[in-house]
């Protein structure tokens, strides 16, 4: 039978302590393709979906997965946890690999800095069957600890990827996707849309919106008849109202 040695982590000072505390970082994340996430329905949620590494538990707690794990004290924990009041179960996991296939359903984010909307978003695209986020380079990290939390742990059930949307977009018409971009002037009004099984849905930052040079790359535009007094919603509102949309257009095809 193997003998499983717990650690238990006493010192702020201790190396491994110093380098996890790091990947709240976004460089540091991005050069060792790791990340934290903090509390029970979280940690479940990571090992469920093959991404936890290891746990890390305040001494005398008990939770038990079959993962690496270790200890550590309470003010190890504080300084590891980005909670005012930490948990005290923190998951030290991989970062999602890139999927080649993008599938049919598209979503692609240009600019979205907020992380609320970004958990947001990122919820609303699982709850409406998208199969793939693509991110333009200036979007929030999807693993700032904010972004994390405010996905409920969905993050680890869709496929994002960052790239350069102008390089994409050139692919995904060229493969024959219809480009949709919101615009509040003109275009389609999104009850009345038909469209073909595959769709890239574009929505763009919560200041400025689309950037110019890619909303010249959409195939039709879309806008969601609201009233007058409203010049414009909450780009993690409108996201969902539009996938909701698209989807529902879908089964009743």
């Amino acid at each position: 039978m193997e003998l499983v040695i717990f650690m238990l982590y006493q010192s702020l000072e201790n190396q491994k302590i110093k380098d996890l505390k790091k990947l709240h970082t976004h460089k540091y994340r991005k050069q060792k393709h790791m990340f934290l996430v903090e509390g029970e329905h979280l940690v479940l949620e990571a090992y469920q979906s093959g991404y936890l590494k290891e746990l890390l538990l305040e001494e005398h707690e008990s939770f038990s997965l079959p993962v690496e794990t270790n200890y550590v004290t309470k003010a190890v924990l504080k300084e590891l946890s980005s909670l005012d009041t930490p948990s005290s179960i923190i998951g030290v996991c991989f970062m999602k690999e890139t999927k080649e296939s993008l599938g049919n359903h598209i979503l692609v984010l240009d600019g979205i800095q907020d992380p609320g909307n970004m958990g947001t978003i990122i919820r609303s695209a699982v709850a409406f069957d998208v199969d793939t986020i693509l991110l333009s380079e200036d979007c929030v990290d999807i693993y700032n600890a904010k972004v994390i939390r405010a996905t409920q742990g969905l993050l680890f059930h869709i496929s994002i990827q960052v790239c350069d949307l102008k390089e994409k977009f050139e692919e995904l018409k060229k493969d024959g996707y219809p480009i949709y971009v919101t615009k509040v002037d003109g275009g389609l009004d999104v009850r009345t849309i038909t469209h073909p099984d595959r769709y890239v849905l574009v929505m763009g930052n919560e200041g400025n919106g689309v950037r110019q040079e890619i909303m010249e790359l959409a195939t039709d535009y879309l806008y969601i008849p609201m009233n007058e007094k409203c010049e414009s919603l909450n780009v993690g509102v409108a996201t969902s109202i539009l996938l909701f949309a698209l989807k529902d257009c879908d089964c009743n095809e």
